[in-house]
């Protein structure tokens, strides 16, 4: 339960991600079916999961990385 509450933010962000990749793949997609990433809705909504994560993750404020001095 502690893990859920330390990165709470980064699944957010994934569920976000994911819904937003499904719409790009929905509504602009890629019509030649020649792009990577937006030709197959699969593609598309994992990368979107991906990218969402990363971004909530890096603009969750309250991680500070802490250096151990000796």
């Amino acid at each position: 339960m502690e893990f859920l509450k330390k990165y709470k933010f980064t699944f957010i962000g994934i569920g976000l991600g994911l819904i937003g990749g499904y719409a790009y793949y929905h509504f602009i997609g890629c019509a030649s079916g020649t792009c990577a990433i937006t030709s197959k809705p699969l593609n598309s909504t994992l990368y979107g999961g991906m990218m969402g994560g990363l971004l909530l993750n890096m603009l969750d404020g309250r991680k500070k990385k802490t250096i151990d001095k000796e």
